[in-house]
């Protein structure tokens, strides 16, 4: 079936719908040709309302990467002092006026740099070994008031349950002592969790986002739809336009930690949105709007998608189809989260940053994405379907 978008439009304006999910005012950030977005002007916009009456000081394990020039630029906005600790090999040029000590978490001395200091927060963002995460306590448990330690969604044993709560059931715990991940990310990221806690006990804050993206993704896990509709023609969308689906902005999950870090939070939070649900045909269409695309989508069924062994998630981004353990997948309840202040920008804010982002890097990055289909599977899986369906 396709479905172009002034339909969609149409039939979205008869139920009130249109914009119902873009219900948060963001704002788009500029971008640079870094591998690392830089969005300071944005996230001292923002973080200027309410901003905290103190200072923190905030050790940020990792920094450089996706999600931690998000944090470090929220929170100096926000007023507090930030230190990195990192390898000083991923864009080891950014932050210039932010202190950095060195340190290798695989190494017997990593963390020799930290020795003799204290600080009020340390944020785990790139932890997914457990010996990293009990090594990190051993040697931070008593120099911090508290831990915040990034894990997933990936924690749940399955998301059969629609509206699971952080109380779902998670995966047996992984390996204490693995040296790689594998196919054991899951698991894994449950040992952490519980190396947090043996660590840190209530003074421990572990917050599990679902799929992160924005500017700055390197995955392309949400990126192949905004370049994708950009390009325009025909464009395979998969499963029923009301499919559900589910991510989170990196910088509105970043803002929300540092957020709950003023606060002096612990415990155990969902963090995905956005709010409310958001369907496949919303998200392309939302997409698309921002862009001057003629792009027009036929949605092709998902056993059909299955029997031509294409992957929900990986060769056909964000989507899952909505049934057996992936029947909550896109519907995990995020109420305690939104309580403690979890907000969502607009979709359009999202996916313009994406694009900005995505055209700031260099020509040969762009050629190629990391995830979805290419434009040869994308026809030749769009010939079969029609030929089914003329057969």
């Amino acid at each position: 079936m396709a479905l172009d978008r002034r339909s969609f439009l149409k039939a979205s304006a008869a139920a009130g719908c249109v914009v119902g999910w873009q219900n948060v005012v963001g704002s788009s950030p500029a971008q640079t040709a870094s591998t690392a977005p830089r969005t300071l002007p944005a996230a001292q916009a923002r973080a200027e309302q309410r901003r905290p009456s103190t200072s923190l000081r905030i050790l940020i394990l990792g920094g450089t990467g996706f999600i931690g020039p998000h944090q470090v630029e929220y929170a100096l906005a926000r007023g507090h002092q930030v230190t990195l600790f990192n390898r000083g090999k991923t864009n080891p040029s950014l932050f210039p006026s932010v202190e950095k000590l060195q340190g290798d978490r695989n190494a017997s001395d990593g963390y020799a740099a930290l020795a003799g200091r204290r600080w009020d927060v340390v944020i785990d963002n790139p932890a997914q070994l457990p010996r990293w995460v009990r090594e990190a306590g051993a040697a931070l448990r008593e120099s911090t008031d508290r831990y915040v330690f990034v894990s997933t969604l990936s924690v749940f044993a399955n998301r059969r349950a629609i509206g699971m709560t952080e109380d779902g059931p998670l995966h047996a715990p992984g390996d204490p002592d693995a040296t790689t991940v594998g196919n054991q990310y899951g698991p894994l990221k449950v040992r952490c969790e519980m190396e947090a806690r043996d660590a840190f006990g209530d003074r421990a804050l572990i917050l599990r986002p679902g799929l992160i993206v924005g500017p700055g993704d390197l995955t392309d896990r949400f990126s192949y739809w905004p370049v994708r509709i950009e390009r325009g023609g025909e464009v395979l969308a998969p499963g029923t336009p009301d499919d559900p689906v589910a991510f989170i902005d990196a910088r509105d999950f970043t803002e929300f930690l540092v957020r709950l870090c003023e606060q002096g939070a612990s415990g155990v939070y969902n963090c995905v949105g956005p709010r409310p649900g958001l369907t496949m045909a919303g998200m392309l269409h939302g997409i698309q709007a921002v862009t001057t695309s003629d792009a027009r989508y036929t949605w092709v069924d998902a056993d059909f998608l299955l029997e031509r062994k294409l992957r929900p998630y990986r060769d056909l981004p964000v989507w899952m189809p909505p049934r057996g353990d992936s029947a909550g997948w896109a519907r995990m309840d995020c109420s305690k989260a939104i309580a403690a202040g979890l907000t969502f920008r607009t979709l359009a804010d999202t996916a313009q940053a994406t694009l900005d982002y995505y055209h700031a890097q260099p020509a040969g990055r762009q050629a190629t994405l990391r995830a979805g289909l290419t434009p040869e599977q994308e026809r030749e899986v769009l010939a079969a379907w029609h030929a089914q369906r003329r057969g």
